[in-house]
């Protein structure tokens, strides 16, 4: 699968701790493997977010993103839950 990063996504992972940046990397990279594995509580979002999918970071940062086809998808945002989901 190919991941591609929206520039919303790289301004927020900028701004991320290093250890939250280290984390977000392990996330990334388990994703690749298997996007529904476990540990990353794939689902499915509604509302503003609906069509977008979301997976946790750690305990309260989430990343969201979209399939953009069987092989493909692109990452919208990462951000703490309260901030993502207002």
């Amino acid at each position: 699968m190919k991941i591609r990063f929206h520039s919303n996504f790289d301004k927020q992972y900028k701004k991320l701790s290093e250890s939250q940046q280290d984390k977000t990397q392990e996330r990334l990279v388990l994703f690749l493997q298997n996007p529904f594995h476990p540990v990353l509580r794939n689902h499915p979002l509604k509302g503003s977010y609906k069509g977008y999918r979301s997976i946790n970071i750690t305990g309260d940062l989430r990343a969201v993103y979209k399939f953009v086809s069987s092989e493909e998808c692109i990452f919208i945002t990462i951000d703490t839950h309260s901030n993502l989901y207002f």
